[in-house]
């Protein structure tokens, strides 16, 4: 877990702060909202994405081919009773409500219109950094029956190229989350902060969207869009100053996140025997703290992400 330390030196005279890691960061995904190939209804060729192999047991001759059961659509008008009001650009994507179904991209996949893979999807699993996929889903397509689920995950390669899964998240279609078929719902993958020891550490990342359904609740089809990937580091204690009697700083992080921040007069004490000065929840990404400047020879203090 990693750490930051802030070291008050001199009665809170002299100040040493870690450096200032970046605010969240937007990792390109190519092909995020499904735009391209530009289409005026639908198409079954999706730019930068890859289709899951079709598996031994499905039946091409039940109406649909297996590459017909992912594709991109146009938005209709605005005035349609379809439209649906918060999508990314023009197009979206359809995928169907049948298991095995899905989607991915990563470093080394490939798409209808390049067998070999371009490299364009480049983003890494960094040391020290945390890992946000948001998607935007529409349940309920089609007649889909209630308890049909989807999978979004956050994978890499291994040394035989294949897919293992870092974190995920299960979508359920129930009335209580999709109560209408034209707004999309934002879901999120997390993926803690990577540790040195972590064997997805440095590998490229991989983004799949999965139908997970049981075979007698298949029927029916997804929509998504918007795919953003995020990355924040680790929390970080910055702009330190002393003023009104109090030692004030900045708790900068991850938004949403839960951090313990602790603090000692012996830096080479364990975490363990730090003071803890509570736990709290950075809604915003900076929050600001204070503790009264006692008049300590040194003070450090430490900022330790929670579960």
């Amino acid at each position: 877990m990693k750490k930051q330390l802030m070291n008050v030196l001199a009665g809170l005279l002299a100040v040493t702060v870690s450096a200032v890691p970046s605010r969240a960061a937007t990792l390109l995904v190519p092909n995020a909202s499904f735009e391209s190939p530009a289409t005026t209804f639908v198409d079954i060729n999706i730019d930068s994405w890859q289709k899951s192999s079709k598996p031994d047991w499905y039946n091409e001759s039940g109406g649909f081919t297996w590459v017909q059961l992912t594709g991109v659509f146009r938005n209709t008008s605005p005035a349609s009773p379809d439209h649906i009001d918060n999508c990314d650009g023009n197009q979206a994507l359809w995928l169907f409500a049948v298991p095995e179904v899905g989607l991915f991209q990563d470093f080394n996949s490939v798409d209808w219109n390049d067998p070999s893979p371009t490299h364009e999807f480049d983003a890494t699993f960094e040391t020290g950094k945390s890992y946000h996929l948001t998607v935007g889903v529409i349940g309920g397509g089609g007649g889909m029956l209630q308890g049909a689920t989807l999978e979004l995950s956050l994978y890499y390669r291994d040394a035989a190229s294949n897919l293992v899964i870092v974190a995920a998240t299960s979508i359920t279609n129930i009335t209580a989350i999709f109560s209408n078929t034209t707004h999309l719902v934002d879901f999120q993958v997390r993926v803690p902060f990577v540790q040195v020891t972590a064997p997805w550490a440095g590998q490229h990342i991989g983004i799949r969207m999965l139908s997970t359904v049981d075979a007698s609740l298949q029927g029916g089809y997804w929509d998504l869009d918007h795919v953003r990937l995020s990355s924040f580091t680790a929390p970080a204690l910055v702009n330190p100053v002393r003023t009104n009697g109090q030692f004030k700083f900045i708790l900068r992080g991850e938004p949403g996140s839960r951090c313990e921040i602790l603090a000692t007069t012996n830096v080479a004490l364990p975490s363990v025997n730090w003071t803890s000065l509570g736990v709290f929840t950075n809604a915003g990404g900076d929050l600001p703290f204070a503790e009264a400047a006692a008049n300590f020879g040194q003070r450090f203090y430490q900022a330790r992400q929670m579960p």
